[in-house]
């Protein structure tokens, strides 16, 4: 299938959490045109089912092949973990999700082996990191050859209140600071040194999260390994007008005419 070098990257999330993954397309491929899609009226994803994510995921990709694009970044954990590999067999389109990354990244950088993963519970019990972690490559491991058995230690903690809180604009109020506590501190106990942010969302929490883990924790965000028209284009499935208050917020650029889409059309 030949595509158009000037057509536009294709990014979703389930809400606006996946602005965090544009934000570093901006940064790293600044010639890039992006059309991204929040489904800020189905938000979260990650206490649905592996079907329904899988449903949402095939109407968004079919609306933003709609938009002529030329790559389909899915910038959401819950989705890339319950609907890359079903999606990726239906359409020509290259399709990349925010997962794999994540893992090798977190392989890449851990010095005692004691690596934690936060997420939605969808993308915990859908087991990717534990395998993606696993199958990593075991070159990655050479420098650690003084742990005898060569393996990796992970611990994985669903934090299912921190999306409905990112949306909510709660990124630094107590409230959420004390729900991270409480969620992070059976995983801090177990001496990681490294800490997935597995979901799109969480990286809007970086400074709380860091308040929290402390500065011996590195945490991970696997968005910043991804990838006369209207350069960048926004829509939403609903409350388009705070989806541009928190865009503002979050990129490098303003943006006022995100437009609001009947998503189940497609």
């Amino acid at each position: 299938m030949k595509t158009d070098r000037n057509a536009p990257i294709g990014v979703f999330d389930s809400g606006v959490g996946g602005l965090t993954v544009v934000r570093e397309i901006m940064r790293n491929l600044p010639d890039e045109r992006i059309v991204y899609f929040g489904d800020t009226a189905r938000v979260p994803y990650g206490s649905k089912s592996k079907n329904t994510v899988i449903r949402y995921s095939r109407q968004i990709v079919h609306f933003l092949e709609t938009q002529q694009v030329k790559a389909i970044v899915i910038a959401c954990n819950t989705a890339s973990a319950l609907a890359l590999d079903t999606i990726e067999k239906e359409i020509d389109l290259p399709i990349i999700g925010v997962v794999k990354p994540g893992a090798q990244m977190a392989v890449e950088t851990t010095q005692n082996k004691r690596v934690g993963v936060i997420a939605t519970e969808s993308t915990i019990q859908s087991g990717l990191y534990q395998q993606l972690i696993t199958e990593a490559d075991p070159g990655a491991y050479e420098k650690y050859l003084h742990k005898k058995d060569g393996t990796l230690d992970l611990f994985t903690q669903a934090c299912p209140l921190f999306v409905p809180l990112v949306e909510e604009g709660w990124t630094k109020d107590p409230i959420t600071e004390e729900v991270a506590r409480r969620y992070l501190a059976e995983i801090l106990d177990k001496d990681i040194d490294t800490l997935i942010m597995g979901c799109t969302h969480y990286p809007l929490l970086r400074s709380l999260l860091r308040k929290v883990v402390g500065e011996k924790v590195t945490l991970v965000n696997p968005a910043n390994d991804e990838l006369g028209r209207q350069k960048y284009q926004f829509f939403a499935s609903d409350g388009v007008e705070r989806f541009n208050a928190f865009a503002h917020s979050v990129l490098p650029e303003q943006i006022s005419d995100t437009k609001q889409v009947q998503i189940e059309n497609y």
